[in-house]
């Protein structure tokens, strides 16, 4: 009973903001749009990302079983697993400081900080191609993107 009241609050949320839309972007302004000779995400994803996360965002296998050093293998970010929890601030923030964001004692990973490689403009390109992967996917019957854009709210993509 109190997995459908949680389920039920959930929809309501999610219909309350598809109704509440207007000109400004749910997670805060719209990004501006790259210059025509920009890379886009789907390119700078295949030179950044694809190496570590897979060509589709598929991740690599095991990816919640620790390794022997201790570290996490890459997640999928297709919506397979859990990057869709994360909202848009906190993704950006994995992306420009790798995982030196999840800071705690006993925390190993082997992501690498990008902010030094990808201009503002070109993380939030990256992140909007990953969450272009998983339009269409639910999780409980919800959509994916509608509850990380719920997330995003309270911590929407930072600005420039």
């Amino acid at each position: 009973m109190k997995n459908l009241f949680i389920l039920l609050i959930l929809i309501l949320a999610a219909v309350a903001l598809w109704g509440c839309s207007s000109s400004q972007n749910a997670n805060g302004p719209a990004p501006q749009s790259p210059s025509p000779s920009a890379p886009s995400g789907r390119t700078l994803f295949a030179t950044n990302c694809a190496g570590c996360h897979g060509v589709n965002g598929e991740g690599q296998p095991n990816w919640h079983i620790r390794n022997a050093d201790g570290s996490l293998p890459a997640p999928p970010l297709n919506g397979d697993g859990h990057t869709w929890h994360h909202s848009d601030g906190l993704l950006y923030r994995i992306v420009r400081d790798g995982g030196a964001e999840f800071a705690v004692p006993g925390y190993k990973t082997v992501m690498p900080a990008l902010g030094e490689t990808l201009s503002h403009q070109e993380i939030v390109a990256v992140l909007t191609y990953v969450k272009s992967l998983w339009e269409g996917k639910t999780s409980r019957g919800i959509s994916i993107s509608e509850s990380q854009a719920f997330a995003s709210q309270q911590d929407p993509f930072p600005q420039q």
